[in-house]
């Protein structure tokens, strides 16, 4: 059974970087995908990338600022996270298939 466990959220102030890690335990093949729940509001898609790391896609309001990849020897997959903006602040899921992690939190003040 697969699970994923996020970390490395914080607090931070506009323009910071932070880096999110999503260690999974489990055989997995399939795509890691990064959602984010800001309050008040639905969990929305922030970015993908393959089992092979050849392919990503990402939401366009992070396109230019985040960058996701993935270390499988690791079974690690990460999110890098660039002039960040207070409109970044959610809690951030890590989700492959049905599997779902229980989130950090990411807060970016003015």
């Amino acid at each position: 059974q697969v699970q994923l466990v996020e970390s490395g959220g914080g607090s931070v102030q506009a323009g910071g970087s932070l880096r999110l890690s999503c260690v999974v335990s489990g055989r997995t093949f399939s795509s890691i995908n990064w959602y984010r729940q800001a309050p008040g509001k639905e969990r929305e898609f922030v970015a993908t990338i393959s089992w092979s790391g050849g392919v990503t896609r990402y939401a366009d309001s992070v396109r230019d600022r985040f960058s996701i990849s993935r270390d499988n020897a690791e079974n690690t997959a990460y999110l890098q996270m660039n002039n960040l903006e207070p409109e970044d602040t959610a809690v951030y899921y890590c989700n492959s298939a049905t599997t779902w992690g229980r989130g950090t939190q990411v807060t970016v003040s003015a």
